[in-house]
Order: structure tokens, then sequence, then C-alpha cells
């Protein structure tokens, strides 16, 4: 069965904090929007998870590691697990950002 997720129904603003939904979350893959405007940001922070952060509106500054990438629409940044990671808005455009995180098998779990 489809689960359609009509994002431009889903995304909104708060003046001064991000707006976060979790929009799926199962053991397999966990999926979150989450919009801000200029100021707020997402502090890079570390996960044992495989995760995808997609551009879905706006343009921003994306932190991996130590490295800062621009990114506008419709485009998605892949993150290693362990890997600090985070983001803010431009000064001007607000930001939205699909964040889909799934597990990291771990070595043991193959034995």
């Amino acid at each position: 069965m489809a689960e359609v997720l009509d994002l431009k129904k889903l995304i909104t603003f708060y003046p001064d904090k991000i707006y976060r939904e979790m929009l799926t979350d199962k053991p397999e893959m966990r999926v979150a929007l989450m919009c801000l405007g200029p100021g707020p940001e997402l502090q890079p922070h570390k996960a044992p998870l495989r995760l995808m952060m997609y551009c879905v509106e706006g343009k921003g500054t994306f932190t991996v590691g130590e490295e800062e990438v621009e990114a506008g629409e419709k485009t998605a940044i892949m993150v290693d697990p362990m890997v600090p990671h985070g983001f803010r808005a431009t000064a001007t455009d607000p930001l939205v950002v699909m964040a889909v995180v799934t597990p990291v098998e771990d070595e043991d779990s193959k034995q």
C-alpha cells in the first residue's frame, strides 16, 4: 500500500524556531520534515545512522564533518554514520529539508 505525502501541505514555518514533523517512523526508515527561516539552525550532531538531507525548498548551508556545503532546491546530501551534520537557512531564504535516515547494519548481526 502506498503512503503519499503532499509536502506542500505540510510545510510550516515558526518565526523563531525549527518546525519539525516526523513523516514516517519505521524500523527500516525514518523521514522527517524540517522547515526554518533565517536565524534558527540545526546544530551539528552525530547519529549512528545513514542520512540523506534533501533540500526541498530554499537555500542553506549544510555542515557535514568539517565541510560546509551551500545547497539549493532538489539537492541531496549523503552523510555516513557518526559524521557530524547540521544545517541553516541563508540570511534571505527559508529552508525546507527532508531528512531520511536508515539504520546501519551492525557487523555483529551479519555473523
